[in-house]
């Protein structure tokens, strides 16, 4: 499905629709991501509460299914400073679908930018709700830790 554009915001109904958000928004921020990867809980599931301090650079996944809680990329490494705030869509929905991408340096293989991207469960709007610079050396590991 294409994106339904109402208003200032987009719209999706499945969770290939926030990669296609998730690349227009990179591509207007100057960073385009090229390599993504979607958040799947350890049960399996795709459907999670979002913590995140983008100042500092931190994200927590929650699973919805099974309460398991996971730093997204490398988060663990900046949680003790992080101020985390819990995320919600604009609708006051918290389950979000969550696909993370990743802007490298030229040529290289360390990324230069982190996106988290998500859409709501319940609305389907899609937003980034964090990206921040971020300085490590292989965006295959980082995603990995998604």
């Amino acid at each position: 499905m294409a994106l339904k554009k109402l208003g200032k915001h987009r719209y999706g109904e499945n969770h290939a629709d926030i990669r296609e958000e998730l690349r227009r928004y990179c591509e207007q921020n100057g960073y385009p991501a090229e390599h993504f990867a979607d958040a799947i809980g350890a049960c399996g599931a795709k459907i999670f509460r979002l913590s995140l301090d983008d100042t500092e650079g931190a994200a927590v996944r929650t699973c919805v299914a099974c309460a398991d809680a996971h730093p997204i990329g490398d988060s663990a490494d900046y949680l003790e400073n992080a101020e985390i705030g819990e995320c919600a869509c604009p609708c006051g929905d918290e389950d979000l679908e969550l696909s993370v991408g990743v802007a490298l340096y030229e040529e290289s293989e360390d990324v230069r930018r982190i996106y988290v991207r998500c859409r709501c469960v319940k609305c389907g709007l899609t937003a980034v709700y964090g990206d921040w610079k971020n300085e490590f050396n292989c965006y295959k590991e980082l995603l990995a830790r998604v």
